[in-house]
């Protein structure tokens, strides 16, 4: 049971070593430019190995449908659905969910995003039992990943996805054989993930360089950070610390050259390095500097 990318190693590894039954994933909701159903990224892997693809508009009504396969495991990595107990109760083995956090830190649906976000220094994946609160089951296994400075979402998510796969693949011999730990989760140390607000991906650039250089980084590049520039909605990707001090109001750029665009906070400046225009494709600073005038932004305020 899982829908976007992060769980398609996970699923391939499965495929390779166990006898998949069924893929369960969201809805097609997706389309691109020309109005084409995009599939999710695990039933596209699913149906290139002639697996079952069930996809419900909620489990919670439709669950007989997974009961009728008998699983003797279900292994849950980013569905983005709360399993009913009629589900967890039934396989052998128990529901197994991949966690993109240490648990009992991050429980919730975005756990990459906000320990990016946090200015976490290390994060790792959690192998679970499930149970019917929102990720509070029984810890089995963990792995410890460090997060670099300029690391971004996309790639921590990727290099989190690949940790999971070989943990659950280490993990599952012992859940087959009755031979895994179980370990209770500490209450007291719970914080949370939940997903991403539309409010949260807006920048205030009257907060410190390292806070917004952190937004920035754990959107990166899904849903995006964003602000606005002269009515018009900019994402922003990628951003750098610059060891100089503001000296203008928070938001107002004060500088602009090939290496990026450089914007006043409540301390240091931060740069930016990686944006999309409204109505523009993506690009480098350096390229969007080649199509302006500097003058006509130098000097305008974020908002």
């Amino acid at each position: 049971m899982g829908t976007p990318s992060f769980a398609v190693p996970i699923l391939e590894s499965l495929i390779d070593k166990y006898n998949v039954v069924m893929v369960v994933c969201q809805p097609d909701r997706a389309k691109d430019k020309k109005g084409n159903i995009v599939y999710p990224e695990c039933k596209k892997i699913a149906l290139e190995h002639h697996i079952k693809v069930f996809q419900p508009l909620s489990i919670r009504k439709e669950y007989q449908v997974v009961l009728d396969e008998k699983p003797d495991i279900i292994i849950t990595a980013a569905f983005g659905q709360i399993i009913p107990e009629e589900i967890l109760n039934y396989p052998k083995y128990g529901c197994i969910n991949v966690h993109g956090s240490l648990l009992p830190k991050l429980r919730g649906g975005a756990p990459i995003h906000h320990a990016l976000i946090n200015g976490d220094k290390k994060t790792g994946i959690t192998i679970m039992y499930m149970d019917k609160d929102m990720d509070s089951g029984d810890i089995i296994s963990q792995r410890e990943v460090e997060i670099s400075d300029d690391i971004i979402l996309d790639e921590l998510y990727d290099k989190l996805s690949l940790v999971g796969r070989d943990l659950l693949l280490d993990t599952l011999p012992s859940i087959i054989e009755g031979t895994n730990k179980r370990i209770k989760q500490n209450e007291d140390e719970v914080t949370f993930g939940y997903n991403i607000t539309k409010e949260e991906e807006k920048i205030n650039f009257n907060d410190t360089s390292i806070n917004i250089h952190n937004r920035i980084r754990g959107l990166s590049s899904n849903p995006g950070a964003y602000a606005y520039l002269l009515g018009k909605r900019v994402k922003i990707y990628r951003s750098e610390i610059v060891n100089k001090p503001s000296h203008k109001e928070p938001g107002t750029i004060e500088e602009i050259n090939s290496e990026g665009i450089y914007i006043s906070t409540k301390d240091d400046m931060i740069k930016l390095t990686d944006i999309k225009l409204e109505g523009k494709k993506r690009c480098l600073v350096h390229d969007f500097v080649n199509g302006i005038k500097k003058d006509d932004y130098v000097g305008v305020k974020f908002e």
